[in-house]
C-alpha cells in the first residue's frame, strides 16, 4: 500500500508538471484545428496537432480490445495489464522506473474501457526523447515482476470490495446483469477477487500480444513537436508491435428492456438507474438523438428531468441521461438519487417526461436553446493539451473523419424539430426502460 501511495504521488507530481504546460493551449470556435496525418517510415500513422505556445507533449493511443476480451475465468485481466505496464519495464524495476519518470516529470499511464486499451504519455518538451523510450519500454518490454504485480492485484481487490458495497456501482451492475444478461459488456471491467487472485504473469503476456498491434492503434498527439521529429520517434514506440492482434469478435447487444431489480440496503437514499436501448455512433440519427438527450436530461441546468425532478418537486439533488455508444450497440442511461419513500413518486415523473419527450417532443424555443448550448460549448473539449489528444484518438476510434471538428457544430445547428421528434419516437415510444433500486428495502 505504502509503494501504491508513492506511485501515485509521482504520477501526481509529474502530472503536475505537465498540467501547468497544458494550460496555455486552448483552441476556440473562431481558431481552426489544424490537424496533419503522420506516417511515419515504418507505416505508423498518427494526427497531430502541433502547438509550440508551451513547451508540452501530450500523447494518447488505443488499441481495439478493452475488458470485454477477459478470457472466460480471467475477469479482470485486462484491467491489471493496464495497472501493471509502468510497474518496471526493460532493464528497469517498478520503483526504478517510477523514480525516472519523477526525475523527468513524465506521466505514463495505461487504462482500458470495455472496447479499447489506452496509453498516454505527458513530457515536457526538453525531456522528450527520453519519455519517447520510457513509452517505448513500457508498451514493449514490461516486466511484470511478481511482486509488483501482487501488489497491484491486491490494491485491486480492494477496489473489488468497496464496490459491493457501493449503490451507485451495484446498481448499474444489476442494470446491466438485466439488460445484457452474460453479454460481455455486463461483465464489470474489474473482474472478481477469485478471478483476479487466479491471474498470472503469462496471462499478462498473453493478453497484451493479443491487443496490443499495430493494425488498430491509433494516435493522437498534440504540442511541441512537428511532424518530422515525431515521426522517427512513432517507429521507435510502435514499430516491433504485431502487425495484427488475436481479437475476439464482440456480439450484438441484445437488449432486454422493461426489467425490474430492485436490492436492499440500509443506505440513506435509493438510487435509481434507468436504461433504455440506445444508439451506436454510426447510426445517422446519432446527432439528433444528443440533441434530444440534452433537452430530456443531458442539459445539467436546463433540462425537463433537472426542472421537474428537481426544481418542481425537491425529489432529487441529481438527475439526467446520457447516451453511451458503444461499438457492439447503444444504451439511453438515466440515474437519480432520492429519498426512499418518495423513489416510486420519482420514477413515475421520469417516465412521465419520457412519454412526453416520445409524444410531444420539445418546442422549436428549448431546440434552439440546446443547440447553442452544445454549439457554444464545444470549445471547452479542447482547452488542454491532453484532452485534445484524446478527441484525436477518439475521432478515429468512431471513424467520425479528420475533418470532424470542423463539421460537428454544423452537424448540430442541421438538427431540426422533426428529427428531434423523430428520434425521440424511435427510442422513447412505447418504451419501458430496465430499472435498477438499491435502498432501503420498502413495505
Amino acid at each position: 500500500m505504502l509503494h501504491f501511495a508513492q506511485k501515485h504521488l509521482r504520477h501526481a507530481i509529474s502530472a503536475g508538471a505537465v498540467a501547468l504546460g497544458a494550460l496555455g493551449l486552448t483552441l476556440s470556435t473562431a481558431q481552426a484545428v489544424d490537424i496533419q496525418r503522420v506516417v511515419s517510415p515504418k507505416g505508423i500513422e498518427a494526427w497531430l496537432v502541433e502547438d509550440n505556445t508551451v513547451p508540452i507533449i501530450a500523447v494518447n493511443f488505443s488499441f481495439n480490445g478493452g475488458a470485454v476480451q477477459d478470457p472466460e475465468g480471467k475477469e479482470g485481466l485486462t484491467r491489471l495489464l493496464a495497472s501493471t505496464l509502468d510497474e518496471g519495464a526493460g532493464d528497469l524495476s517498478s520503483e526504478k522506473f517510477q523514480a525516472r519518470m519523477e526525475d523527468l516529470a513524465v506521466g505514463i499511464s495505461f487504462n482500458t474501457g470495455k472496447d479499447y486499451f489506452y496509453g498516454s504519455l505527458r513530457a515536457l518538451t526538453p525531456a522528450r526523447d527520453e519519455a519517447f523510450d520510457l513509452l517505448r519500454l513500457a508498451v514493449n518490454d514490461p516486466r511484470f515482476d511478481e511482486v509488483a504485480v501482487d501488489r497491484m492485484k491486491a490494491q485491486l481487490a480492494v477496489g473489488i470490495r468497496r464496490a459491493t458495497r457501493d449503490p451507485d456501482t451495484i446498481a448499474s451492475r444489476n442494470m446491466l446483469k438485466a439488460m445484457l444478461g452474460e453479454h460481455p459488456y455486463a461483465t464489470p471491467t474489474s473482474g472478481t477477487e477469485e478471478s483476479l487472485a487466479s491471474l498470472t504473469r503469462d496471462d499478462l503476456l498473453s493478453q497484451k500480444n493479443r491487443i496490443f498491434s499495430r493494425e488498430t492503434l491509433r494516435i493522437g498527439v498534440v504540442g511541441d513537436i512537428n511532424a518530422e521529429t515525431l515521426a522517427p520517434l512513432l517507429d521507435m514506440v510502435f514499430e516491433t508491435l504485431p502487425g495484427t492482434g488475436d481479437i475476439n469478435p464482440v456480439p450484438a447487444m441484445d437488449v432486454q428492456a422493461g426489467q425490474r431489480v430492485d436490492h436492499a440496503m440500509p443506505v440513506p437514499q435509493t438510487k435509481l438507474v434507468f436504461a433504455l436501448p440506445g444508439l451506436k455512433r454510426d447510426d445517422p440519427d446519432y446527432q439528433a438523438a444528443f440533441v434530444m438527450n440534452h433537452i430530456l436530461g443531458g442539459g445539467t441546468f436546463t433540462s425537463w428531468l433537472y426542472e421537474e425532478v428537481r426544481e418542481k418537486r425537491g425529489l432529487s439533488y441529481s438527475t439526467g441521461t446520457s447516451l453511451s455508444p458503444y461499438d457492439a450497440g447503444g444504451l439511453l442511461l438515466g440515474s437519480a438519487a432520492t429519498r426512499a419513500d418518495r423513489a416510486e413518486e420519482t420514477l413515475a415523473v421520469i417516465l412521465e417526461q419520457f412519454e412526453r419527450m416520445a409524444t410531444e417532443g420539445p418546442t422549436e424555443a428549448e431546440l434552439e436553446s440546446a443547440k447553442r448550448f452544445l454549439t457554444g460549448s464545444y470549445p471547452l473539449r479542447f482547452d488542454a493539451s491532453g484532452k485534445i489528444a484524446r478527441q484525436l484518438v477518439a475521432l478515429q476510434n468512431a471513424e467520425l473523419g479528420i475533418d470532424y471538428f470542423d463539421r460537428r457544430n454544423s452537424e448540430i445547428e442541421a438538427v431540426t424539430l422533426e428529427d428531434v421528434r423523430r428520434v425521440a419516437k424511435r427510442l422513447l415510444a412505447g418504451k419501458v426502460p430496465t430499472v435498477s433500486t438499491v435502498g432501503p428495502a420498502s413495505n
